[in-house]
């Protein structure tokens, strides 16, 4: 069973990262994983809220997952790291 403290390190270390463009791979079951971009808008106490990017989300433009489902791996998350590309002319 996870304890209090886990959950709260994984909620701190999410924290870190509001605003960031991240990648989300979510297990829906049945061998169905699902792939998508957006940014971490929100973390809450229980929740962390992901705004999705405006490709083909299926009507939905923010999802919601608990902090238990990174620790059973049920959803991976993964920083992006965004370049600075500068056009000098």
């Amino acid at each position: 069973m996870a304890t209090v403290q886990t959950l709260n390190k994984i909620r701190q270390t999410l924290e870190k990262h509001l605003g960031r463009k991240i990648l989300l791979k979510a297990n829906k079951g049945r061998k169905q994983i699902v792939t998508k971009k957006g940014v971490l808008e929100k973390v809450y106490p229980s929740i962390f809220v992901v705004k999705l990017d405006d490709e083909d989300n299926n009507g939905y433009s923010r999802v919601s997952y608990s902090y238990s489902d990174l620790l059973t791996d049920n959803v991976k998350l993964k920083v992006i790291k965004e370049t600075n590309k500068l056009n000098v002319s």
